[in-house]
Formats: structure tokens, C-alpha cells, sequence
């Protein structure tokens, strides 16, 4: 029986696509406001455009239809009293402030390497090939680095890692840390900080993520004790970890079984394996809600083609903790437990 459109329920969809395209749109606006330094700039006094213009050293032209589009997203606010451009303490916090757990234009950078490999991918759609991570646009990679280094200041060593039992206690005291697929090494090196006692070494296969973690170590004066390596999850080298970990990467993994095999091999024998992936119900279904729909968004785009490329099961960002269970298992590990969890990731904690 044919269904009779709803005219009601038409705008109502096409208010909602107006929505998403104004989100669609700033995409580019807000990694150029981070990029050119006008969040920084505005976050520290209030300002007309030639006055943003001027100390951000833009065109005041551009700068007042970029402040326009910012306030109707709800990004920057404006006093209209005033005639001023403002930020409140929230919005500074997620657009202004790179320290903050809060900051959220890597995100945007993540969104925009999805429509730089749209070519590509819609080419996979049809033959089911996969795309290697180190073949998408360089927004990816630093991208990735920002917009999870934000939730790992608010998140690793605060509450994560004391959520893991005695973890806290031998990174004090001096423990053998491997972090695999730590890209540009934002967790490796947060880590390493916190804990002077020890020894970390992160691994990647990308090697131009690597050159970029290394410079970052030799920045910070961390070299002595932290190193970063091209290694393959199912073949990094070392053994006798006390901690290893696999941040936001084993469901992009081609053989996640063959990694979860190698963690046992090089976990110590009372050694932790820390993994934390995104939020994820079990049911794909419960999973239809707006954080979903960012994970699936990319998933499609990155996480799927990235495990397809080297031939894996493409577990997804929204895999769920019973599939990423049963991997694990199947390897030979028999303690797992959800150690922590926020409304973007869960952390499972595994043991021989």
C-alpha cells in the first residue's frame, strides 16, 4: 500500500537537514579559526571584526562573515548592545583553548578528511576494497592527535588508568609500558609525564606519525625514557609489559586476533592490557543516537576501509564490547571487565 506524503513530517526532516548543513558547513570555518588563531584571539577580549582583524592579522571583511556564521552556530556569542563579539567560558573551553579536555576543532579536521577521501571511498563502496590509513589527507592525522589528546587530558591519568587494578602503583613505582597504534603519541607522552619512573615506548606503522611522535618526545625532553617505533600490532617487539595499551585503534586493526595473540606474548604474567575504544552498545540499533551517528560517520569512512586494506574482519568504532570480547578470548584471555567508561569511550581492562 502506497503511503501518502506528510507535510508535517517533511519540514520537519528538512529543518533538521538544514541543521546538519549548517554543521556541514563549518566544518572548514572552524579549522580555519583555529588554524589562524581568531578563537585565541577573540577568547581574549571582546571585539568587533577590524578589531579581531587587526589582532589576529586577517581581513576584516572575512572576519565579519566569519564571526556571523560562528555566533549562529552558537560557537561565539555577541553582545548586541555593544556590537562586540565575545566568547563565553564554555565555548573558549571548546574552541579556544588547546589544554582543554573540552577542545574540539581536531574533531573538525577529522570530519574534513572524510569529504577529502569521499573520491575514494565511494570508488571502495563498489568494489569492497579497503583504504590504508597513510593514503587519506594529513587532516586525518592531525586531526586524530587533537581531538583524542583532549579527551586523554580529561580522562587517562585522572580516571582511567587509577581504575585499573595496581596500574597507578607500578607506573609510580617504575613499570614497562607499550602503546600500540599511538600515532603521533599524544597518550604515550601524557603517560610518560605523569609517571617519570617509567619506561615507555609506543609503536605505529605509520612511519611519518612516528618522526612526528619522536619530535614530540625530544620537545618535551623525554627521550631518555620514552621512545617511539614503527612496529606492526602483531609483531611490535619487547616483551614483559606491565601495561600495554591500544588506544582508539583495535577495532582499525587488520588482525585484531593476531594483535590480542601478541599482547599475550608480551604481557607480563600479572601485566595489564588497557583497551579503550569508543562508546558502543552491543546492538547496532542502540546505537542510532547522535554520538553514534559520529562514530558510525567515520567508521564508514576511516575506521572500516583502514582494517579492509589489510584484509581484517572491519570491526568498526561501534564493534561493542561483546564483539571486541570475543576476540579477545579467542586468544587466550580469560579476565576482562569494563574498568571505566564516559559517553564517548569504554575502557576495558584485561588480564592472562
Amino acid at each position: 500500500m502506497e503511503q501518502q506524503l506528510n507535510p508535517d513530517k517533511l519540514n520537519e526532516l528538512l529543518f533538521k537537514v538544514v541543521g546538519d548543513l549548517g554543521a556541514a558547513f563549518s566544518t572548514s570555518l572552524v579549522i580555519i579559526g583555529d588554524k589562524l588563531g581568531l578563537y585565541s584571539a577573540l577568547a581574549k577580549s571582546p571585539s568587533t571584526p577590524a578589531e579581531l582583524a587587526k589582532a589576529a592579522g586577517v581581513n576584516a571583511r572575512y572576519a565579519e562573515e566569519w564571526l556571523n556564521q560562528q555566533a549562529a552556530s552558537g560557537y561565539v556569542s555577541y553582545d548586541k548592545d555593544k556590537k562586540k563579539y565575545y566568547m563565553t567560558p564554555e565555548q573558549a573551553a571548546a574552541f579556544a583553548d588547546s589544554s582543554s579536555p573540552a577542545y574540539m576543532p581536531g574533531a573538525f579536521e577529522v570530519a574534513a578528511a572524510t569529504v577529502h577521501a569521499e573520491p575514494k571511498i565511494a570508488e571502495k563502496f563498489r568494489s569492497g576494497e579497503g583504504l590504508p590509513w597513510k593514503e587519506h589527507h594529513n587532516c586525518l592525522f592531525n586531526g586524530t592527535e587533537k581531538f583524542f589528546r583532549a579527551n586523554y587530558v580529561g580522562n587517562l591519568v585522572g580516571g582511567w588508568l587509577p581504575a585499573l587494578e595496581g596500574v597507578t602503583e607500578k607506573l609510580t613505582r617504575g613499570a614497562r609500558v607499550a602503546d600500540i597504534g599511538c600515532g603521533h603519541g599524544a597518550s604515550t607522552i601524557l603517560m610518560a609525564e605523569a609517571f617519570p619512573e617509567s619506561d615507555f615506548t609506543g609503536f605505529d606503522y605509520h612511519e611519518q606519525s612516528i618522526t612526528t611522535a619522536n619530535n614530540r618526545a625530544r620537545e618535551r625532553g623525554l627521550s631518555e625514557r620514552l621512545a617511539f617505533e614503527v612496529a606492526d600490532a602483531t609483531s611490535f617487539p619487547g616483551g614483559d609489559y606491565d601495561l600495554i595499551a591500544h588506544f582508539d585503534c583495535f577495532h582499525d586493526l587488520g588482525d585484531p586476533f593476531g594483535a590480542a595473540k601478541r599482547v599475550k606474548e608480551t604481557l607480563a604474567k600479572d601485566g595489564t592490557w588497557m583497551i579503550v575504544e569508543p562508546f558502543a552498545n552491543d546492538n547496532a540499533e542502540d546505537n542510532h543516537n547522535p554520538v553514534g551517528r559520529v562514530f558510525y560517520g567515520a567508521s564508514t569512512s576511516i575506521c572500516v576501509p583502514c582494517s579492509l586494506a589489510l584484509n581484517g574482519p572491519a570491526l568498526g568504532a561501534q564493534a561493542g564490547e561483546q564483539k571486541l570480547s570475543q576476540v579477545i578470548r579467542e586468544a587466550g584471555f580469560t579476565r576482562i571487565r569494563r574498568a571505566a567508561e564516559t559517553p564517548f569511550n569504554i575502557v576495558l581492562e584485561v588480564k592472562h
